[in-house]
């Protein structure tokens, strides 16, 4: 068994976006060779989640608008008094109770196994920013 660390750099421009990082994991995967396992993402940040969902331009809007509405920017948040980084972004915070920032995906015949109508995705609550990271440890056999 072996095990390696990725990571998949990132750049967002949104306040809230969702970015399909498929073909990266995919890259990464068809690079150390890994033919039998796990890949495991993790997301470096705080304000920003991984997550499987389907790819479908309307339906992405709609996550946007739902993660809008549920947590406003500009709610009455304790953390936005004195923010750590001065970012006002307790709501960003809070939207991630509602995500997972870690995801993990087998691996048979160096393939992720996916359903049919699943991508992964890297979802930005706190942007727009230059720079983001995903780790990617990839777990089993060469």
């Amino acid at each position: 068994m072996q095990a390696c660390i990725d990571r998949i750099e990132l750049t967002t421009t949104a306040p809230i976006q969702l970015l399909d990082i498929t073909a990266q994991v995919r890259e990464r995967v068809q690079a150390s060779g890994l033919r039998h396992g796990l890949v495991t993402l993790i997301s470096n940040h705080t304000t920003a989640r991984v997550n499987l969902n389907e790819h479908e331009e309307r339906l992405q809007q709609d996550m946007i608008t739902f993660l809008k509405r549920l947590v406003p920017r500009d709610g009455d948040y304790g953390h936005n008094i004195a923010p750590v980084d001065d970012r006002d972004n307790a709501h960003a915070h809070l939207l991630g109770l509602f995500a997972n920032a870690s995801e993990s995906i087998p691996v048979a015949d160096g393939e992720l196994l996916l359903g049919a109508w699943q991508s992964v995705f890297f979802i930005e609550l706190d942007g727009p920013r230059p720079r983001r990271q995903v780790t990617v440890q990839l777990l089993g056999e060469v």
